[in-house]
């Protein structure tokens, strides 16, 4: 393999890795309940009640193999416990884990016998990726305004505007800068991102 075709191997490699550390949660569906026929028909809404799904989570389904299977439906097939439509093929080995791909209304059935007429089926909602979990930045203190004196020769000047040059006569204000993200948290990741390429192209040529 020449060293064109390495380094190609090792950028392929590095993108699996990152787009792996970009998974936010890994929640075992039913925790120690797993993917099984529930005690009720509740069981997997309260589970999914009040937990937070985001593009890049992982949904784990603990199943015996031969046992039970998983696969995702439109709301139709859902309501009416069938595979009709089905997203995907049906996941047949267990332990399953299915990556959450895309926002909106996610539907999972068990299709083995009445598991899913038994209450085995899960519905969640999946936000996007890049809302919880982002640095912010601190918010600018709010400005006091500045009420010119009844002597002031410039009535209009009531309030400062954002300007970097001083009112003759008036009051003086200061564009206040747009908030900065956090930079060390960005610097390390970059950081140890560009020396683990490094270390791949040092170790290629």
């Amino acid at each position: 393999m020449d060293r064109v075709s390495c380094l190609i191997l090792f950028c392929a490699i590095f993108g699996i890795l990152m787009h792996s550390a970009a998974a936010q949660n890994v929640y075992v569906v039913g925790d120690g309940l797993g993917w099984n026929v529930p005690p009720n028909s509740s069981s997997y809404a309260n589970w999914a009640s009040g937990k937070t799904f985001t593009v890049g989570d992982v949904l784990v389904f603990n199943f015996l193999t031969n046992q039970h299977d998983v696969v995702r439906v439109p709301q139709a097939s859902y309501d009416a416990c069938t595979q009709d439509n089905a997203i995907g093929s049906i996941i047949t080995v267990g332990p399953a884990n299915i990556t959450l791909d895309s926002t909106g209304n996610h539907y999972y059935i068990c299709t083995f016998g009445r598991h899913c007429q038994s209450g085995q089926k899960l519905s969640i909602t999946v936000g996007s990726s890049n809302t919880p979990g982002a640095p912010q930045a601190n918010p600018a203190p709010p400005t006091t305004p500045t009420t010119p004196s009844p002597a002031s020769p410039q009535p209009d000047n009531c309030a400062p505007t954002p300007s970097t040059t001083p009112n003759a006569g008036g009051p003086t204000a200061t564009m206040t800068p747009p908030p900065q993200p956090d930079s060390a948290s960005t610097s390390l990741a970059g950081g140890f991102l560009l020396a683990l390429l490094s270390a791949g192209i040092a170790l290629i040529f």
